[in-house]
């Protein structure tokens, strides 16, 4: 099991990893109650959870596994990180209404591609 499968169960609660598992012992020295605390002290509503298991770090992987499960409401708390936008969409914005990047970086997300196509064009053959 990898370290972050542990952290994904105690979010979405799905289910226990360490009891009625093939190998109950296995998946007990798997977890890395660093990584758990680490992940888990990033998020305002869990910073507290996480301090007090570093603050018990002399118990047992499985204990402080469990005090997660049960202690830490369910909820999404890892997103996907945002796409980087290609350069030159940034680079044909900020050429053809002349302005900086934070300004760019607002009209690439109320734009579509076909308007940004057309500012392409009418940049080229002004050159």
């Amino acid at each position: 099991m990898k370290p972050f499968d542990y952290i994904n169960s105690i979010n979405n609660k799905n289910k226990d990893m360490m009891t009625g598992t093939e190998n109950d012992e296995l998946a007990e020295k798997s977890y890395n109650a660093y990584l758990t605390n680490r992940s888990l002290s990033y998020f305002i509503d869990t910073i507290l959870y996480a301090n007090d298991m570093n603050m018990m770090a002399h118990l047992d992987n499985k204990m402080q596994y469990q005090y997660y499960m049960h202690a830490v409401p369910k909820k999404n708390r890892f997103s996907k990180w945002a796409k980087k936008v290609s350069p030159t969409a940034i680079d044909v914005i900020t050429e053809f209404y002349k302005c900086n990047l934070t300004r760019a970086n607002e009209i690439l997300k109320i734009i579509n591609k076909d308007e940004l196509d057309l500012m392409k064009q009418k940049i080229q053959q002004a050159e």
